[in-house]
């Protein structure tokens, strides 16, 4: 296992979702009387995992056919265009 990667991989996700419209869901949801924590945390938890999972299954198909560059450029372009949309927005 690449440490350097994993630590990268782990910092970029850990600090996108902070303060996300997923983490304020699932705060919404812990905060539910009714509702366990334990089912919470591992509904949230698998919902996460599937995700990431599907973007690792879509990021290897990619690079079978695009160019690594392209794809940096790409998606470079698309948290742009992102950024400047919510900028616009608000």
């Amino acid at each position: 296992m690449d440490w350097k990667i994993f630590a990268t991989v782990f910092a970029a996700v850990f600090i996108a979702e902070l303060g996300d419209k997923t983490q304020l869901a699932t705060m919404l949801f812990a905060a539910d009387r009714e509702a366990s924590r334990w089912t919470v945390f591992l509904g949230a938890s698998l919902a996460l995992v599937l995700a990431s999972a599907i973007g690792v299954l879509a990021g290897s198909l990619l690079y079978s056919y695009i160019n690594e560059k392209v794809l940096h450029y790409v998606a470079g372009v698309g948290f742009i265009a992102i950024g400047a949309w919510t900028l616009y927005r608000a």
